[in-house]
């Protein structure tokens, strides 16, 4: 059993067999620093939760499929209700998994706010980040000209 413990001081026990999905962990494991809670400072408890929520259910499945064939339709869908989360989240959780080294959580969290940009004007995507606008309307009209190609 390894022990994980939030930057707010939540502690979390995890089989190894799911502890080493976390990459970051895994190393540090490996390089015996493990011996007693390994702290994560940078992810916060209700953020470690989710993504030990998402590393046990593809371990999971990862064991079940070997043995009774899970489908990798239930996991995307699964995956797909993993995902529905508010920007704040999202975007904590993706943090969380660069700092963790969680490629596949990683990669499914940025497909995700892919996705929400896809197709979207820039004033549409500052609205959806709240990113203010600090171009002046001469700036904004030169970069539309020199990247045109990107507005068609």
């Amino acid at each position: 059993m390894i022990t994980l413990r939030s930057s707010d001081g939540e502690t979390f026990d995890l089989d190894e067999v799911v502890a080493v999905e976390l990459l970051t962990i895994k190393n540090m494991m490996e390089d015996c620093c493990a011996d007693s809670v390994i702290p994560v400072p940078n992810v916060e408890g209700k953020i470690l939760a989710k993504v030990i929520e998402y590393c046990k259910k593809h371990v999971k499945s990862t064991a079940m499929a070997e043995e009774h064939a899970i489908s990798d339709a239930d996991l995307k869908a699964w995956d797909s209700d993993f995902i529905k989360l508010d920007q704040a989240t999202l975007f904590d959780l993706i943090m969380a998994a660069n700092y963790l080294d969680i490629k596949s959580l990683l990669d499914l969290l940025c497909q995700t706010v892919a996705d929400m940009i896809k197709g979207k004007s820039p004033e549409e995507i500052r609205k959806i980040f709240n990113i203010k606008n600090d171009f002046t309307p001469e700036e904004e009209k030169e970069i539309r000209r020199e990247n045109q190609w990107a507005f068609e």
